[in-house]
């Protein structure tokens, strides 16, 4: 399933929204821009302004990630996340987000359930 998820990143179309909820269940969406799919699929988000969705993470909020292709497809991406502010993962980051941006950390998202529409991919 990981070669559809990075067949559909290939062809995404723009920004992606990220989802975190609270200690409340209070959900928390924002774009994402400077983002991308590491070798081992695992999705990769730059942290370059986040406020809530950091809280969110650190209080262990799952994440959901939409996105759609340039063929009009959304999908639509669950999982656990992780949150590095050094290491591999956080250095690879750095290596790919502008340095317009502080990139104050990498939000990994381990892929656990992908959809498409309302179809059950993964």
């Amino acid at each position: 399933m990981s070669d559809l998820l990075q067949k559909a990143w290939i062809e995404r179309d723009g920004a992606i929204v990220v989802t975190t909820v609270d200690s409340k269940g209070v959900p928390n969406s924002i774009y994402a821009t400077c983002v991308e799919l590491s070798d081992d699929k695992r999705i990769v988000i730059a942290d370059n302004y986040f406020f809530k969705t950091k809280r969110n993470i650190e209080a262990k909020s799952k994440a959901t990630i939409l996105f759609i292709t340039k063929e009009g497809k959304s999908y639509q991406v669950k999982g656990e996340v992780e949150y590095h502010t050094s290491g591999a993962m956080f250095d690879w980051m750095k290596g790919w987000n502008p340095t317009k941006h502080p990139g104050h950390g990498a939000l990994v998202i381990n892929t656990s359930e992908i959809y498409s529409g309302k179809e059950k991919l993964l």
